[in-house]
């Protein structure tokens, strides 16, 4: 590929409204134009690096007996009504009409279109199991739509279903995409890490996310160095801090704390260790008739420590919090405990609350806690002696670096990441809501075990990005380059030395297999070599009427420090080896 026959579109400064490092790059290197609120023109630059991540991704799903098809953007909202999706999910699922007052919806995801072609299509045992995929745009209607591609309302996803016969036999289509995905993420040349997760919204019991590893990443990753631990931190287990509880070795005294609402306020007022404070936190559950109206509320205390943070997820697979809860009401909180947030604990309570404290909580002694009332906290309080044992005792707080590893093979360390896959082990959520069954041995109908898996395959572009970048612009990894070398030819329009020697190397390289862009707009050598490490080409080869007078080309990798010179008939056999070609 000549550069005169391509189209570069390079800025030097970002738009205003570019945020973070991944929109700011793509921007400016003309990988992708702005045409409304989250959503992008992928420009010819930007759309050679999905082709190859997409590439990369079929020939994946392919090996691990994955089978292509190719489900439409707009979907009939009767699917979506079977699963009742329709209406859950809310206004991040756009909805539309045709001309027929007929409701359709613009597909964030193929769930229901995919299981309806199951129960058409797989009437026997003998056809399964099954797995569909396609790649695909998807449409989620972000209400702040941000950072570039990372958050965008309009994507490409590669979606795929598994059909088991059994829960066993799901197991075993699952294993099989984790591997097929670890391959996938190794063939991108990305630093990732596969974590167990929570389930969220989308259902199943057995679920990993795919974390490329970026200061920048909205997720907190947490690991052990020493073991294979890797989680999200929603799902990270956190073991309790102190192994039993020690026997009170204080009173318990209310102590005047005026102005101090929260926990590192009072522990520096009472010069005391904020992990001797804890930190409480009034959730409410409604009962509901059918209707929807509220026909009772009960209010639930949460106890951590100072120190931590409740995890609201882990909260909400708490026995009786299950259901769905909501923090209580300024009203509610007054009305059980007698005072307003900031000095609030678990003793002299106005009304009856359900107590629920995490692990390391239930096991502390002489700890710090509000007085429900204001200015005050209780010191020295203890369980059994000045207050009831918790209702609930439960891991509901996030983990922190340091903490004990849950398979006990070292500490945790936490990093940042950004999602860009996830694989889902769904059971018969989907199946059993839209009647796909299969016939056994026996003749008789069962409901099709399901899996899912996707990757953001837009979303990888600005993962990537956010990874390997520098002062300079972009840094693919080769796999996903745009242009896996180009070459720079000084004085190309002016010397036939220089442009038959880049010309032939051009060719050599292209007969090699290697996507090779040659530079032949005639640009001066610093704007030329400013274009293309912006755009992050990962291999530069120079040629220049003096090096050919020396018998040497200069070749230099996106992260070398500095040239390497090298003979014209080396070059070719130097970026294989690079490459990992050579033989």
């Amino acid at each position: 590929m000549k550069a005169s026959q391509f189209f570069i579109s390079t800025l030097k400064e970002a738009p205003a409204d570019a945020e973070i490092v991944s929109h700011k790059l793509m921007m400016r290197a003309g990988l992708i134009k702005r045409l409304g609120a989250g959503i992008y023109n992928y420009m010819p630059m930007g759309l050679r690096v999905i082709r190859k991540v997409e590439n990369i991704i079929r020939e994946e799903m392919n090996r691990a007996g994955a089978v292509e098809l190719l489900m439409p953007v707009v979907q009939p909202a009767e699917l979506w009504q079977e699963t009742g999706r329709f209406d859950k999910m809310g206004p991040e699922l756009l909805r539309v009409k045709d001309r027929h007052e007929r409701d359709f919806i613009i597909q964030p995801t193929s769930e229901e279109v995919v299981t309806d072609i199951a129960r058409q299509e797989l009437r026997s045992y003998r056809q399964l199991p099954k797995n569909f995929y396609h790649i695909q745009t998807k449409f989620r209607d972000e209400r702040r739509p941000r950072f570039g591609v990372m958050r965008g309302r309009e994507f490409t996803m590669k979606d795929a279903y598994s059909f088991d016969r059994d829960a066993e036999a799901a197991g075993r289509s699952y294993d099989l995409m984790y591997a097929a995905y670890r391959k996938i993420f190794d063939r991108l040349g990305l630093q990732y890490r596969a974590v167990a997760a929570d389930t969220g919204a989308i259902g199943g019991d057995r679920s990993h996310e795919f974390q490329v590893i970026a200061e920048t990443g909205e997720d907190a990753i947490v690991y052990c160095p020493t073991s294979d631990y890797a989680a999200n931190i929603e799902l990270a287990e956190a073991l309790p801090l102190l192994a039993q509880r020690a026997a009170p070795a204080q009173a318990m005294q209310k102590t005047p704390t005026p102005g101090k609402a929260t926990c590192e306020d009072v522990a520096e007022l009472l010069k005391l260790p904020l992990a001797q404070t804890v930190k409480s936190l009034v959730l409410a559950t409604d009962e509901k008739t059918a209707a929807g109206d509220v026909t009772k509320s009960t209010v639930w205390l949460l106890l951590v420590r100072g120190d931590h943070a409740l995890n609201e997820v882990k909260a909400g697979k708490v026995p009786g919090l299950k259901e769905g809860y909501r923090f209580a009401t300024v009203a509610e909180i007054e009305e059980h405990f007698g005072c307003k947030p900031g000095y609030l604990g678990p003793i002299g309570l106005k009304k009856p609350v359900k107590v629920v404290a995490d692990r390391t909580v239930a096991n502390m002694s002489d700890f710090v806690c509000g007085a429900n009332e204001a200015d005050f906290h209780l010191t020295g309080v203890n369980w059994g002696r000045d207050l009831p044992e918790p209702d609930l005792v439960a891991d509901i707080r996030n983990v922190v670096e340091g903490d004990p590893s849950p398979d006990g093979q070292g500490v945790l360390a936490i990093q940042r990441g950004i999602e860009v896959g996830h694989v889902f082990y769904l059971g018969t959520k989907y199946s059993k809501a839209m009647n796909a069954t299969y016939l056994d041995e026996n003749g008789k109908p069962q409901l099709m075990e399901m899996g899912c898996y996707g990757i953001g395959v837009t979303r990888i572009l600005g993962a990537a990005i956010e990874q390997t970048h520098d002062e300079r612009g972009i840094v693919w990894p080769d796999a996903i380059a745009p242009f896996t070398v180009v070459l720079c030819p000084i004085g190309y329009d002016r010397s036939a030395e220089v442009k038959a020697a880049a010309d032939q190397l051009h060719d050599d390289l292209l007969a090699a297999g290697i996507d090779v862009m040659l530079d032949d707009r005639g640009e001066r050598p610093g704007a030329m070599f400013a274009d293309w490490e912006l755009i992050g080409v990962p291999h530069r080869v120079v040629i220049s009427d003096r090096g050919l007078k020396e018998g040497q080309l200069e070749y230099q990798g996106r992260r070398d420090a500095a040239a390497t010179k090298l003979a014209p008939g080396e070059v070719l056999q130097h970026v294989r080896v690079r490459l990992g070609l050579a033989s």
